[in-house]
């Protein structure tokens, strides 16, 4: 509570804009501005709780400068909406420019009753939070500036200790007095009922001077500026008392008028605390003024009108922002951060060693705005966690919002607020949710947004700094990948994929399932079959899946074999003691019971009863939990083998082709067939444009070149006379479409009509032009892996992707043979066993 004070001659002044802070009034302040920071660092920071400081209330003008201010002192009024003192404020940047500052020449002496220090931002700036309590009033004698803060010589205006005897004693002073206690314990009552805070209120009442009471009462009204100026320069006690026995009796009025229309006091009561919370969220200066205006156009609508839902929403969501509160980021240390990284992701070297180097810029320019990094890869490959290693590193919150089918640019941005049912957008609300203003966002599947006539989501992308995801950059928009650095993750080799099984999934996926080594046993011999024999994929997402599926089987034996073992008779106990206890008896010690506390020895405990081996998997087990059959108690074959290509490059018109699609890289078989017909080309398999123009091309260019291939018997006979060809790309349910099948749909045809097959063990991809020449193609590390994941072991390539093979393991590299081609003839020699056998007597 406020107590008499002797200030000091002369005190720094913080300028209040457009309200007054009177005696007893406690409020909370956020300095951001050098001005403000510089006050608060040498008047309260430096003298901890002797620093007092004055608030001084100023006119709408922002007194409130960051250069440093040239000021003179004008007159002074006698009535309180003149009592001003005017201040030019000129810029020391050279500019003519200056700004009038109407100063109160009366304000508060106020003391610091908490005072934090922010986190010094990297450009040096720093920001202090500051709960001052108003003491006592002081009227201005000169106001100058001290560096870039204001200070003011002053004088106090609270009475002394005999002028306040002596005004005790006046039968006005004491009439007035006992008018505002009985106003003042009326709205009590009020409060009693409705709020059930008329306690606290009656101790201020009986144990606060009653001149400091009126102030107290008045500062909790919202009143506006002008009657707290009127406040403000209530020297005389009997006038201030009268003032303030007035506002409180129009206060009581105002609550029973209110009654009388049907009004919802509780809701008021709500909308205080609101407001108490949004004056504690600590947003800036300038929210803030926008927030009290909408606040005060809420205070005056009806809970009934259409707007007031979507207004109250709008300010509970801007109250629940974590404006201040922030991820102390941690000194970065790079090592520390590459050894996350290495215990987190096995291989991927390019994709770590990129982000390290994004983690040194941050190191050494903290405020430098980096490029925003796009994960590119199927799924499985460790996109998202890669995000979430970031921000350990950075000692960041993590948060993940999904952008999968978002159309709506609203989703992203938020809606109008004139929308009935406005929502605010995925990255407020993900700010929102995570409860910090810096954390790392990652938009997961970016690539999936599409655009209708509701907006493009990926302009609101434009203006957000994140870490993105994304199966393809194709569907991304161009003004939005512009933006970004794509760092590709085109998949694991089967030897990347057994390390990680070995060192994070099994561990994971037995401790999700309640299992441990001693109950469960995955050798390495058996990861190997299940990536062999059970997956194709690019990432290990179908790996963990299988490995949870005999996590699963495991558990139903365990769960099984401890019901089936009954606990031993008291009699065999000492049979079935652990060896802790053995130990003891063995050397003689006297031992009535143990007792093994929670937490300890579990597995020893566990052991004894449940399971007496761990189960380890073999081939058999693979075979009947992993097979085709689930529930069949036949052991079922694998889902894959390294015979496939062999059987279905079986009969001549079919090759073998390697494509790239949203999971990675495929291999894509090609099947060729002819028949009676009117000579016309059909194709199936849910193909798309690019792809049939290429089956267009390939078949031109094979019909041109009939006779050189020996296709046909003479030159200038048709090749398609009397039959229709049709071109089936199996798995019609999966849509196909890209440039890359052109070699491949020739060879398909050139074997049909030369009725030779195509090399089983060779897989090939590359677009073509009607001259014949293999053009390059995109995904070749994906395609690369894919055949090596399929058993092939040659991959025809254009010759221009041969700076391409720089991104493919060694260990795949050395697997493969790899054939580089420049013109259609050089696949086809490559493509049959043999070469081409008719080549020596053709023209080619």
């Amino acid at each position: 509570m406020t107590e008499s004070v002797e200030l000091p001659n002369r005190l720094g002044i913080l300028p209040f804009r457009n309200k007054v802070l009177l005696p007893g009034a406690i409020i909370r302040i956020r300095c951001t501005s050098p001005s403000s920071v510089k006050l608060v660092e040498q008047e309260l920071w430096q003298r901890e709780e002797k620093g007092l400081i004055g608030i001084l209330p100023v006119r709408d003008a922002a007194a409130d400068t960051s250069v440093g201010p040239t000021v003179s002192q004008g007159g002074v009024g006698g009535d309180s909406s003149e009592r001003a003192s005017k201040v030019q404020v000129g810029a020391s940047d050279g500019k003519n420019q200056q700004e009038v500052i109407h100063w109160h020449n009366r304000g508060v002496a106020a003391r610091a009753l908490h005072l934090s220090r922010g986190v010094e931002k990297p450009s040096g700036r720093v920001t202090y939070i500051v709960v001052l309590e108003g003491l006592c009033r002081f009227s201005v004698q000169e106001l100058s500036t001290r560096g870039t803060y204001y200070t003011a010589r002053i004088s106090s205006l609270e009475m002394t200790k005999i002028e306040m005897e002596q005004v005790e004693q006046d039968p006005d002073f004491i009439a007035l007095s006992r008018q505002f206690k009985a106003t003042a314990m009326e709205l009590i009552s009020v409060l009693e009922q409705k709020q059930k805070t008329g306690g606290r209120t009656k101790v201020l009442l009986e144990t606060v001077p009653i001149h400091k009471l009126a102030d107290i009462f008045v500062a909790s009204f919202e009143i506006s500026f002008e009657e707290q100026l009127v406040m403000l320069d209530s020297v005389d006690l009997k006038v201030r008392l009268s003032k303030a026995t007035e506002l409180v009796d129009r206060h009581l009025q105002m609550r029973a008028i209110k009654e009388e229309l049907g009004d919802n006091d509780d809701d008021e009561d709500d909308l205080v605390a609101l407001e108490r919370k949004m004056q504690s969220a600590g947003m800036p200066s300038n929210i803030w003024k926008h927030v009290q205006k909408e606040l005060r156009r809420l205070k005056k609508m009806q809970p009934q009108q259409p707007g007031y839902t979507s207004s109250r929403v709008y300010l509970e969501l801007i109250a629940d922002l974590p404006w201040e509160k922030a991820s102390e980021e941690i000194d970065l240390d790079l090592k520390a951060a590459k050894e996350r990284l290495d215990s987190d992701h096995y291989g991927l070297v390019r994709v770590k060693q990129r982000i390290i180097e994004y983690l040194a810029v941050r190191k050494l320019k903290p405020d430098a705005r980096g490029p925003v990094l796009c994960f590119v890869g199927p799924p499985g490959v460790g996109k998202t966690s890669l995000a979430s290693s970031i921000a350990s590193a950075l000692g960041r919150k993590f948060i993940r919002i999904s952008l999968g089918g978002v159309k709506d640019e609203a989703d992203i941005r938020g809606h109008r607020r004139t929308y009935i049912g406005s929502m605010p957008g995925r990255l407020i609300d993900g700010l929102k949710r995570v409860g910090v203003c810096n954390p790392v966002m990652l938009l997961d599947e970016i690539d999936k947004t599409g655009s209708d006539v509701r907006g493009d989501p990926a302009s609101a992308l434009l203006e957000v700094i994140f870490v993105a995801t994304a199966n393809r950059a194709q569907p991304i928009p161009p003004p939005l990948l512009d933006r970004m650095e794509v760092i590709e993750l085109p998949g694991y080799t089967p030897e990347e994929k057994l390390r990680i099984a070995m060192r994070h999934l099994i561990p994971r996926v037995l401790d999700q399932h309640g299992l441990g080594s001693e109950f469960l046993q995955i050798p390495e011999a058996m990861v190997k079959l299940v990536i062999q024999r059970y997956t194709r994929e690019a990432g290990v997402r179908n790996l963990e899946r299988n490995l949870a599926a005999l996590a699963r089987a495991a558990a139903v034996k365990v769960a099984e074999q401890e019901q089936e073992q009954a606990l031993p008779s008291s009699k065999d106990v000492h049979r079935l003691g652990s060896p802790l206890l053995d130990n003891r008896l063995a050397d003689g010690a006297e031992v009535e019971m143990e007792v093994i506390p929670m937490g300890e020895s579990t597995h020893e405990v566990s052991n004894t009863f449940r399971i007496t081996s761990p189960l380890v998997v073999d081939e058999a087990m693979l075979e009947k939990v992993l097979g085709v059959f689930v529930f069949s108690s036949v052991m079922q074959p694998p889902r894959f083998d390294d015979r496939e290509a062999a059987e279905r490059v079986a009969a001549p018109g079919i090759s073998v082709g390697l494509v790239w699609t949203n999971f990675g890289g495929e291999v894509q078989f090609v099947e060729a067939t002819a028949m009676r017909g009117k000579g016309e080309l059909h194709l199936t398999g849910q193909l798309g444009d690019v792809i049939k123009e290429s089956a267009q091309i390939a078949l031109t260019w094979v019909r041109a070149r009939a006779t050189d291939l020996q296709l046909v018997a003479e030159d200038g006979m048709n090749l398609l006379q009397g039959r229709d060809i049709h071109i089936h790309f199996p798995a019609g349910a999966v849509p196909k479409d890209g440039p890359s099948a052109g070699v491949t749909l020739v060879t398909a045809l050139v074997s049909l009509f030369s009725r030779k097959r195509v090399r089983a063990d060779t897989a090939m991809t590359g677009e073509m032009t009607l001259r014949g020449l293999v053009l390059p193609v995109g995904g070749v590390k994906d395609k690369i892996l894919a055949a090596h994941r399929y058993g092939i072991k040659r991959v025809i390539l254009p010759e221009r992707n041969l700076k391409d093979l720089v991104e493919v393991p060694a260990a795949v590299l050395a697997s493969l043979e790899i054939i580089l081609a420049k013109r259609m003839e050089d696949v086809l020699e490559q493509a049959f066993e043999g070469g081409c056998p008719w080549r020596q007597h053709s023209k080619l």
